[in-house]
């Protein structure tokens, strides 16, 4: 790899980590801003079928109910985040905000009643659609991710379990969201963005044949010189 591949390669990473690093760092302020000036905008979180609950279909994942809450989401959106960017970059912006939106609006219409804050239900839906994407597309490379994704995170299936997350205050309900989502928009998504690497061997493979073949076939000519002189043989 040549020294500007190598530059162009590092800028991407780098590009692929702003949406994530903004969003956190967005969620941060608001929790500043919220301990500065002793204000609670769990408010403006989710509650489920009720009108002055529906800012908080895009709203709850901004919103944390202690820094704990906060620091335990940060890491996870940063990672699965850039990982999306990084590796889904067509359809990266397209894919982050649909879950933001179908992942809160099943939250509303499905939850329990209660307010529902936090990013768990967008951790949820990028986990699950790098997990399932790559499986899905076949390519070497996102498999490996999907691999990673599931060692990193796949205790995550303990927070759609009622039980447990009612034990400690966890919405349920807005991991399975998101979950239910990811799985979704991985299906749905399936023939955009970077897809099975061998289908494009095979192809340029094909063409290789067929070029060879062509070129077996292709039996010059000889000069018309040649054909004109007599020619001699030895004994």
């Amino acid at each position: 790899m040549s020294d500007v591949e190598v530059k162009e390669e590092r800028a991407r990473l780098l590009r692929s980590f702003i949406v994530p690093v903004a969003f956190v760092a967005i969620c941060w302020i608001v929790k500043g801003i919220e301990v500065i000036f002793h204000l609670d905008f769990s408010f403006l979180g989710i509650k489920p079928l009720q009108a002055d609950g529906i800012p908080g279909i895009f709203l709850f994942h901004f919103l944390h109910g202690s820094w704990s809450h906060l620091y335990a989401n940060t890491l996870p959106i940063i990672v699965l985040g850039a990982c999306l960017y990084y590796f889904y970059k067509p359809i990266a912006t397209k894919i982050w905000l649909l879950l933001m939106f179908s992942s809160g609006l099943l939250t509303w219409c499905g939850a329990r009643g209660g307010v529902h804050i936090g990013a768990s239900a967008l951790i949820y839906g990028l986990a699950y659609f790098l997990m399932i994407s790559g499986f899905i597309r076949r390519n070497r490379n996102l498999i490996i991710v999907s691999l990673l994704v599931v060692f990193l995170y796949g205790s995550l299936i303990w927070g759609i379990y009622p039980k447990y997350a009612i034990e400690n205050h966890i919405s349920w309900e807005g991991h399975l969201a998101g979950l239910i989502m990811g799985v979704a928009l991985a299906i749905v998504y399936r023939h955009e963005g970077p897809q099975r690497e061998d289908e494009n061997d095979n192809e340029n493979d094909n063409d290789n044949e067929n070029e060879d073949d062509d070129r077996y076939w292709d039996v010059p000519e000889p000069p018309k010189e040649e054909l004109t002189q007599p020619r001699y043989f030895r004994h």
